[in-house]
């Protein structure tokens, strides 16, 4: 088990950390040589040393400036599984090993602060889970088929480390078996646990969303799949109850469109997606026999337009599963917003009727309180729109609905002809609990709160929605073109995807030099001029109406050609990763 509570001692030459109760240890890390170590604790911690109580450590990463320190200084407890708790992540503090920066140069020490925000941006990225005695990477039922040496190993390295995100910055305490008792796997995404009652029958009703660190990134930056197969945006979500000693789980995922394929940002509000000149069968194949492998037999489930820049993606996709004649995998299309127009929400029930029997099929995991296991999940729905957050959280959540009646029945909660929708409080706390969790992914993913949550949270499809779409998808607009580079670039340091040369901005060039040329910055200011003098000619009185009219149209026309001049030269613009080539090949070779 890992240690719970911790108190953090700093002097200048080490950290100590010691464990709270009756451990007669301490884990020491000396700040110049990098050494750690686990001795007994036998009076080194000096009375002159600073403390600070924390929850654990999260690991350790390398800037230019030398190795930091991650702790976590608060937790909040989201509740329990099984009678162990489940934490959040609230706090945390990053303190370097180095007790100066005179050794850097005046550049490097600016890129250093560059970095460590970089580190700050991921760490306030909400939320981040854990708990010191539960595995809660994995699902029910990859737990129940474990053996007994797997249940005996430590958390941190039984943990499913498609999930594990600070398994990059744990590495150093890693490297020593002694030291797993301070190993704690952090998880990203989202966590609800609901204790709810129907019929005078009580259960904990659970909700666990699990990001893959495998192709993390942002919204418009990452897209389909890489060279292994791995999907951007592939979430794991896992819809538990427990009832009276038995407990059950449904489980879906899922993913960017399985293809290699792209949408880099380039000023225009929707850029075209486009799929780049790869084997995408061999690509497909390589996801689906890992899909096959951990999870069974695969649904795919596609939200996307059969009109208009989406479809070239959905003829693709189709092209690729009638291709690979693989039949584990079934494909299931639905033009979302097709069916759904004029706010015709409740069209979604064609869907779900379609999938109904492959629902029953797919069956979910089920545990009695005496150990026997009457139904196991075979197989698994794989659902995604184009950004696998909106449009797919809607289907998720009504697919998991129809699981969750199956299985309330099943345990005796529900009486039969019973729905769940019946029961108007558990029905609120569900559909809340889905939407939040909505928001969460898409705040990890986009930067904003999800969209259609209002159909999600009620049931209904309003214009007070649509107008909170509309703001949503404007602030999604501005972060997807000026701050994502930076985003992107955050969690690539942060899982390791970049490591930091601490020779950087001396004997080696650093990646965030900026190299953008004059134009980046007059056309801007020309533009903003221009508007501001167009504004100006037509506010002020004058007598000279020729002469306002040729002054306003002047103005108008530099106001036009420098927007042209900008959308031309668009991905220049925006605000692309630094630490991993992701410009489109036209801006290579001008």
């Amino acid at each position: 088990m890992v240690h719970e509570n911790l108190i953090l001692y700093v002097t200048p030459e080490k950290f100590l950390i010691e464990p709270v109760g009756a451990f007669d240890e301490l884990l020491i890390i000396d700040r110049t040589s990098r050494e750690i170590s686990l001795q007994r604790n036998q009076g080194q911690i000096p009375p002159s040393a600073t403390s600070q109580s924390i929850c654990g450590i999260m690991g350790t990463i390398n800037l230019i400036g030398g190795p930091y320190l991650i702790v976590i200084t608060k937790k909040m407890s989201v509740g329990a599984i099984y009678g162990q708790s489940i934490w959040r992540v609230e706090d945390t503090d990053v303190i370097p090993y180095a007790r100066t920066m005179l050794h850097l140069t005046e550049e490097q020490v600016q890129y250093n602060k560059s970095y460590l925000s970089m580190v700050h941006s991921v760490l306030k990225t909400p939320y981040y889970y854990f708990s010191y005695s539960y595995d809660i990477s994995h699902t029910l039922q990859r737990l129940h088929n474990t053996s007994p040496d797997f249940v005996q190993m430590p958390l941190f390295q039984r943990a499913d480390q498609r999930f594990i995100w600070n398994s990059h910055i744990m590495r150093d305490f890693l490297a020593q078996q002694e030291l797993e008792n301070y190993w704690l796997p952090i998880i990203h995404g989202f966590i609800i646990i609901k204790q709810c009652s129907m019929n005078q029958k009580s259960f904990s009703w659970i909700l666990i969303s699990r990001r893959s660190i495998l192709r993390a990134g942002t919204r418009l930056f990452m897209r389909g799949i890489d060279a292994e197969g791995q999907a951007a945006n592939f979430v794991e979500s896992e819809q538990i109850v427990e009832c009276d000693g038995s407990k059950s789980s449904f489980v879906q995922t899922r993913g960017s469109i399985p293809l290699f394929w792209n949408q880099l940002p380039n000023l225009k509000y929707k850029p075209k997606p486009a799929l780049n000149n790869y084997n995408h069968l061999d690509g497909f194949q390589r996801h689906f026999d890992n899909q096959i492998f951990t999870y069974g037999p695969q649904i795919i489930v596609n939200l996307i337009d059969h009109k208009g820049a989406e479809n070239k993606l959905e003829k693709a996709l189709a092209d690729v599963v009638n291709s690979c004649g693989n039949t584990n995998i079934k494909y299931e299309s639905f033009d979302f917003h097709h069916e759904c127009r004029k706010m015709r929400w409740d069209r979604l029930s064609i869907l779900i009727d379609r999938l109904r029997q492959d629902l029953l099929d797919m069956g979910y995991f089920m545990m009695l309180r005496d150990g026997s296991v009457p139904i196991v999940q075979e197989g698994v729905f794989r659902t995604n729109c184009v950004d696998c957050l909106d449009r797919t959280n809607v289907v998720q959540s009504m697919l998991a609905r129809e699981s969750l009646q199956l299985q309330l029945q099943r345990l005796g909660v529900l009486n039969q002809g019973q729905k769940v929708e019946d029961h108007s409080v558990f029905e609120y706390v569900y559909k809340n609990a889905w939407a939040d969790h909505a928001d969460i992914v898409s705040i990890q993913y986009a930067g904003t709160g999800a969209l259609k949550t209002d159909f999600t949270r009620t049931g209904k499809r309003g214009k007070q929605g649509l107008i909170k779409d509309g703001i949503n998808s404007v602030i999604r607009y501005f972060k997807n073109n000026f701050a994502d580079g930076f985003r992107q670039d955050s969690i690539d340091l942060f899982l390791g995807n970049y490591q930091v040369d601490e020779g950087e901005g001396a004997t080696k060039p650093c990646p965030l030099e900026d190299k953008k040329d004059l134009k980046y910055s007059a056309l801007p200011i020309i533009l903003l001029i221009a508007i501001a003098m167009c504004f100006l000619s037509l506010i002020i009185p004058s007598v000279l109406n020729h002469e306002t009219l040729l002054f306003v149209m002047f103005w108008f026309g530099m106001v036009v050609a420098t927007f042209i001049v900008i959308m031309y030269y668009g991905p220049e613009f925006v605000d692309y990763p630094k630490l991993q080539e992701l410009r489109p090949i036209r801006m290579k070779y001008e």
